[in-house]
């Protein structure tokens, strides 16, 4: 959950952002149907059963557009809502309310789509002690709110980004001429306080993996065989994380290998929003 110095520090430039790319001489609409101030209340209802996440966010834009507004929550993020079910009122002039109706509707559905669909993923490890985690395959600028809505929905957040730890993908490992090169030059150059992950598709590469000390091995897109063979010649010299294509339709093909991770970039990049609506505006 974001404190309220957190969530000032970090986003309040995001959503501005996102308010002048909707906003950006004035709301022609609201203006033309409501060219004075008129205090109102609209409803928030969710159209789908799901997981609430992002209220915070979605209050903060009212607020950002007019201090005087605000927000009555009936629920609070990480509640499974119903389709139907009136989880709040927003408070404020009518002209707030219209002009941020959309921008606030787009984090919420997001932030909700998001956190539903890890949940239903996380629920299919239950039992299984691997922790389900996300990846930097994010919307550009809303990183935040995405990892946010994946710890919501019961997953576990990978790096942050490219400052936060030590990957060497294939690519990397190609520049620096190999598995054990690249991990040679990541130690040497990487804080001793960091772990050195690497992305291996090859069972070479796992053996050059454990043979130049990683910390995590991500075996990344393998079939049964190659994982089984892989995890068995690893035997708990690295911890083991299994990537590639990982998506509610076909996780339960890797949740017995025993491993540490699975990581998918399928719980941001594309899970589908939750239906939000405000409904029922009117003035008070």
């Amino acid at each position: 959950m974001y404190d309220q110095v957190t969530l000032g520090l970090n986003v309040d430039p995001f959503i501005l952002s996102a308010l002048k790319e909707d906003i950006t001489s004035e709301d022609v609409s609201t203006n033309s149907v409501m060219p004075h101030p008129q205090q109102g209340e609209v409803d928030l209802i969710c159209k789908e059963d799901g997981i609430i996440c992002g209220l915070q966010v979605f209050e903060r834009t009212f607020t950002l557009l007019d201090s005087n507004t605000t927000v009555e929550f009936f629920v609070k993020d990480g509640d499974h809502v119903k389709a139907g079910e009136l989880m709040g009122k927003v408070h404020g002039d009518i002209r707030v309310l219209l002009c941020g109706e959309r921008t606030a509707l787009n984090y919420l559905q997001r932030m909700s789509g998001i956190a539903t669909y890890t949940s239903q993923v996380a629920k299919l490890l239950e039992g299984t002690g691997i922790k389900l985690l996300d990846t930097r395959k994010t919307t550009p600028n809303n990183r935040i709110f995405e990892k946010y809505a994946v710890r919501v929905g019961g997953g576990n957040n990978h790096r942050y980004n490219l400052s936060d730890g030590v990957l060497l993908k294939d690519n990397h490992i190609g520049a620096a001429g190999g598995v054990k090169e690249a991990v040679k030059m990541a130690k040497a150059y990487a804080p001793f306080v960091r772990k050195i992950e690497v992305e291996v598709e090859t069972f070479e590469m796992v053996q050059d993996a454990v043979e130049s000390g990683a910390d995590i091995i991500m075996l990344d897109n393998m079939d049964n065989d190659l994982l089984k063979q892989s995890i068995d010649y690893i035997a708990g010299r690295a911890e083991i994380e299994i990537s590639g294509n990982v998506t509610k339709e076909n996780i339960e093909r890797i949740k017995n290998f025993g491993v540490n991770y699975v990581s998918s970039g399928a719980l941001t990049h594309s899970a589908p929003i939750l239906d939000i609506s405000l409904k029922n505006l009117h003035a008070v």
